[in-house]
Formats: structure tokens, sequence, C-alpha cells
């Protein structure tokens, strides 16, 4: 009877196995530190099932935008899985102790996703085992709670098991050095590196590490510091007064994640206690069974369909909904027609940012972070009252947190993404629904006493400084050719660019990969492009020509996507041109799709 590596290799000649591929799955049926597996990798071999072989190890799980996240499997180097979870904490511990710390404290979190709890104790028995005290939480957290700990309890890192707002299938590893943020370079490469080295990985029995003091739970006292935290970065109270918060009446979703245990008490500890739970999705349940469609991304409008009913019958004049890991926040109110709108992310942070910069008169030094793919009403904001605005990062928040670090929290007034993601304070460094929902809450109230909602606040910073309208599109491509699939298309639209897009003639375009702005349409460079490095077109038509068009094009870091943000401005008020613009540019984009991606 043929061996099991017989048949590995057969596979490989007969071309169903990459070489690369059958690499991976060679060393977790051959080396001794993966003996718990490699029974079931030779029964896959031993019965030919070579495309669940090759769904298993078709990559190393990277770290990408959020960490290392990924479909849930039973083994596997492109699933998460306990090995890649346990290799995953080893090797953030080996490179502490590569970069000098061979000790210290490591704080770790997780969700309510399924095998979370699982995860999170081999991350935390794997830490201790390397000779770190590990602070553990006593139950689900929010990520921001997790980063504000760190920073609050001098940790030398941190751990978050999540997936964020992924389908159920899902799960993740998110990484945090000492200053609160995400791992950046060259933090991230050093991670991996140590991960890519992992043989033997060394652990301890749960209970026995807690009973010898390696592992400590943290409970209420931590959650009550962090509290404290958000709360003490609204305006003076005198200024609040003037309304009473328990007159708002909202309902809050956490989408059967973790948000009751950061959103709500915070405000209801603001006095906002007619914000009241909606019970249907208020369960902590991985599966996400209460979810439209089980996919809990409050990005989505579907996701508000059973809160909004539930609103509008209870006279309700707001809706917030956090992903499950509560560190992004989406609204919903309605509109001066009377009509229940979802706001985009980009409109929510136009309203913060706006509510921000009204309440003070900022110092020189004060200045907002937001990435490329933010729309660029922010910087017309803050340019109307003197405050810089960094609009030039690369998408994920980690950079924001790292700006904060290279320029001082002193001057940092506001940090956002369009994909939800909100902060306005120094006590962590990640993005933070609660202190989203908080400043929220204040707008609305303001307006609730006016009878208008935060859509009439909107359409008065639109006259005052100009319309911008937008769109998002994503394409899905999953598995190994899924991955080729957006590489594909990444090359061709880099290579050769399209001339227009839904009519729209595009005059040149920025090449964050290359480092170079190239005149379309003959695709010849015009002028170097300074950092940011990141994978990332962004289109532009003639600068004279009015509405301005934007599109934006990158490959996702956390999903197996290819996104599209399209931006039309204009300084006047009319919503017209811009929204006729931004349909072509929409329906144009679809009719590319087609010849880009199969």
């Amino acid at each position: 009877m043929q061996s099991s590596a017989a048949r590995l290799e057969q596979a490989v000649a007969d071309g169903r196995i990459d070489p690369e591929v059958a690499g991976r799955i060679r060393r977790w049926l051959t080396d001794p530190a993966l003996d718990e597996f490699s029974g079931a990798v030779a029964a896959l071999l031993d019965a030919d099932d070579t495309d669940q072989l090759v769904r298993l190890f078709w990559e190393e799980i990277p770290f990408g935008t959020g960490g290392r996240r990924g479909v849930m499997g039973p083994l596997g180097t492109a699933t998460i899985n306990s090995r890649t979870i346990a290799e995953s904490a080893h090797g953030l511990a080996r490179h502490l102790q590569d970069t000098g710390h061979t000790g210290g404290r490591i704080a770790v979190a997780h969700d309510t996703r399924n095998r979370s709890v699982e995860f999170a104790r081999l991350v935390s028995t794997t830490l201790a085992a390397h000779g770190f005290e590990v602070l553990e939480f006593d139950g689900h957290r929010a990520t921001p709670t997790l980063s504000f700990t760190v920073r609050h309890l001098a940790c030398v890192a941190g751990v978050v098991i999540s997936a964020s707002h992924n389908p159920p299938s899902d799960n993740g590893f998110k990484a945090y050095w000492s200053h609160g943020g995400q791992v950046l370079p060259p933090h991230d490469s050093g991670i991996v590196e140590c991960v890519a080295r992992s043989t033997e990985i060394p652990t301890m029995a749960y209970d026995q590490a807690i009973q010898d003091g390696h592992i400590t739970r943290l409970g209420p006292e931590i959650d009550q510091a962090y509290r404290q935290a958000v709360l003490a970065i609204r305006r003076p109270a005198a200024d609040l007064q003037a309304h009473d918060p328990a007159t708002l009446s909202a309902l809050y979703t956490p989408l059967c994640g973790v948000g009751a245990s950061s959103v709500l008490p915070v405000l209801h500890e603001a006095g906002f206690v007619g914000v009241e739970l909606f019970e249907p999705q208020a369960a902590p349940d991985g599966n996400f069974t209460a979810v439209p469609d089980q996919l809990p991304n409050p990005e989505r409008p579907e996701v508000f369909g059973p809160a909004i009913a539930a609103a509008d019958q209870n006279g309700q004049v707001l809706v917030l909904a956090t992903d499950p890991d509560a560190d992004r926040l989406a609204v919903a109110a309605p509109d001066p027609d009377g009509v229940w709108r979802v706001m985009t992310g980009n409109q929510l942070a136009v309203i913060l940012l706006d509510h921000l910069l009204r309440q003070h008169d900022w110092p020189p030094e004060a200045y907002v972070l937001t990435t490329l793919v933010t729309t660029p009403l922010l910087g017309v904001l803050c340019r109307g009252h003197g405050v810089q605005a960094v609009d030039d990062l690369p998408v994920g928040f980690k950079h924001i947190a790292g700006e904060i670090q290279q320029r001082g929290p002193e001057g940092f007034v506001f940090g956002c993404e369009e994909s939800i993601g909100f902060q306005a304070g120094t006590y962590c460094r990640d993005k933070d629904a609660a202190v989203a929902a908080l400043l929220v809450a204040d707008v609305a109230l303001e307006l609730h006493a006016e009878n208008r909602t935060i859509w009439h606040r909107l359409d008065d910073i639109f006259s005052q400084h100009g319309r911008v309208n937008e769109f998002q599109h994503s394409v899905f491509a999953h598995g190994p050719s899924g991955r080729k699939q957006i590489d594909q298309a990444m090359g061709s639209l880099r290579h050769q660019p399209p001339a227009s897009t839904g009519g729209h003639s595009w005059s040149r375009v920025r090449d964050y990969q290359s480092h170079e702005i190239r005149s379309l349409p003959d695709n010849r460079t015009a002028q170097p492009l300074p950092a940011p490095s990141t994978n990332l077109l962004v289109f532009e038509s003639n600068p004279v020509h009015s509405p301005m068009i934007t599109l934006a094009v990158r490959p996702s870091g956390t999903e197996p996507k290819i996104k599209f943000y399209g931006f039309a401005r204009q300084l006047e008020p009319d919503d017209a041109d811009t929204r006729e613009a931004i349909d072509q540019l929409e329906h144009g984009l679809v009719e590319l799709l087609q010849t880009l991606i199969s």
C-alpha cells in the first residue's frame, strides 16, 4: 500500500497540489512537534482528498490589517486552529524576548465567538510558559478595553481573540504592543519570523497556572477604570446641563457581541438611561443567530432592520449598533422626511469631528488623523478651525495609533476610518465604539431638543462646507484562486489602468505601492509619491471639473475581497450633481469589475 508521504508526492507530480502547499502539508505530516495533527493529515492523503488539503494549507495566515484572521478549522496553516493560535502567542513571546522583554505583563481578552474562550486560554498558558505574567479577563470584553488595559496596567503587550465583524466561521489573533496599539513594523514582521521558526511550543496547565500566580484574572475594577477614562473626554459638565440626557430615547444593539460590557454602561453612567438594550440581539452568541444573514457587520444596512423596526414602534429617535468586539459603531436615525436611514462611516465621522471642533478653541498643535480612503470633508472641517489634518495614513487603525505615538498625545483631537472606526481620547490606542456612542448621544440630545436629528446636522455641514457623496463596493474572492484573482485585478489596474469609469475620465493615478503619480491615459510617471507604502491605487478626475471625482482601490487586509471607494465632491451644497456623478461611477465600476474578476 502506498504511504501517505508517497501519496503527497504523487499529488504534486500530478499537478493537483502546488509544491509550496505540499511543503506545508509535509511538515504537518512529519514534524514531531505536530504529532497531534499528523494522523488527520495522513487520513486526508489516504482518502485522496486533495481539495480539502489545499483548503487547509494553501497559505500561511498573514498578519494583515487586523492581525491574523481567517476561517476556523481542525488543522492547517490556512485556518485558525489550536496550533496557529498557539504559534501566534509563541511568536509574540519570542519576539518580546528578542527585543529585551524577558518578563512583564501581557493582557489577554476575547470576544463572544465560537472557540474564543478556548483560544484565549491557549494564548494565556503559552505566554505564561514563556515567563510572562498574564492578565486575563474573567469573561468577554471589548477590544478597546484590552487596549486601555495594556496602557493602564503598564503591560509589555496584549492579545485579543476576535475576528471583529467577520462571519461566524471565522476567528482571529490580534497583538498589541506596549503603547496599546496593534503591532507595527518592525514588530509585526518580527513576530511572523518567530512564528515561522516555531517547533515545540511550551505550555502549562491552565488551572495550575492560575493557582501558581502565572495567570491573574481581571474583573470589574478594570471596567470601572475604563469607563472613567472614556467619560473624561466629554466637554465640561456645565455645558451638558442645558439638556437632560435621560430624555434621549434610543435603542442599542451589540449584535450578539460584547458591547453590553462597555458601550451601554458608558452611556448609562453618562446619564443616557433612556438608551435601551435591544434584547433579541443582546445575548452573546458566536453564531449570531439573531443577526440578519448571521453577518454582524454594522456597516451593512440590513443589520439594522430588526432594531429599526423596534425603535420606530417604540418612538425612539436613534439606533446604535456595534460590531461583536465593540470597537466600531454605526447609527441610524430618521432623516428630515422621517425615513430611517443608516449613516456611513464617513458621514458619522463628519458629524463627530464637527461636534468636537465646535467645543473648543483648539491650540496650534491640535491635529486630526485619518486614512487615505476616508472622506476629504474632514480636512475641510479642520482647516475651518485651524486644526491640522493628517489624512494620508494607510488603512488600519494601528497606523493612527502609531501616529499618535510619534506626534504625542497632547494635540490629538480625533482619529477615524471610513469603516466606522473612531477615537477621541488618549486612554487607549484603538478605535472605540463606546466613546463614539457617547459623542453621538451628545449630538443627538442637543438636536432632539430642537426637534431635529443627526441628518439635519449633516445637511447643515454640507451647506456650509460643500457636499460629498460616496459609495463603497466590495468583491469577495475566496481561497487560493480568489487570492490570485485579487492580485491579478490589482495588477491589471496598476499596469493597464482604465482611461475612464462610468463616463468619468481619469487625469492621473496615485500608486502608493510604487510611490509614483502617473498621468492618464498614457500611464506615464509624472512625479514621485512619498510614503506611506501600501497596496492602494487612487484614480483622480481633472481637478478643474466639478464635481471632483476620486476612486480608490485596495485589497482588504481582513477579508478575502477587493474594495472600491468612490467620492464626488463639489463646493455647492446642492446634491444633484454629486449624486448623479457617484451613481454613474458606481454603475461604471460594475462593468469594469466584469473585466477584472470573472
